[in-house]
């Protein structure tokens, strides 16, 4: 639910701004700025969650690299929140942010099914029912990033 609220309030206030001081709605810049903040933000789990991420690493990772698993994916997070901003990266870091978005899904579900709970780092969270918001939420920010990084690679 924070990535959702960090997404459209980050959205919002780049229209509001690029509208109050340009005259204009940017809407493309917007929507890639608002998706490189998520980004970030949810990177930043990757360090200060990390025990609570590395239980949704499925099991059939080995122990031995889980951490490393969640610590890259944090990176492949701020890379891509970096590649979506840039003109010359944009729709190779559309695509591969789409190709990773959909790769996590699983990860997400597992973690459901667990009852994960990322920031205590234990089983407390809110079981099967998340998934109803959950996955909904995954593909909206699949069509988001398609729609902005890979669709409507404007320069600005």
């Amino acid at each position: 639910m924070k990535p959702l609220i960090v997404l459209v309030s980050v959205f919002g206030l780049s229209m509001l701004f690029s509208y109050t001081f340009h005259q204009r709605e940017d809407l493309y810049f917007s929507g890639r700025l608002a998706l490189c903040v998520m980004l970030l933000f949810t990177s930043i789990a990757h360090f200060v969650f990390i025990k609570g991420m590395v239980l949704m690493v499925p099991p059939f990772i080995p122990n031995a690299i889980k951490k490393l698993i969640v610590i890259i994916t944090g990176l492949i997070e701020i890379a891509g929140a970096a590649g979506i901003m840039l003109y010359e990266t944009r729709i190779t870091a559309g695509y591969l942010l789409v190709i990773f978005l959909i790769a996590m899904l699983p990860a997400n579900v597992y973690a459901t099914q667990r009852r994960v709970n990322m920031e205590q780092g234990d089983f407390s969270g809110p079981g099967m029912y998340y998934l109803i918001f959950r996955i909904p939420m995954q593909l909206f920010l699949i069509v988001w990033t398609y729609y902005f990084a890979i669709a409507h690679p404007y320069p600005f």
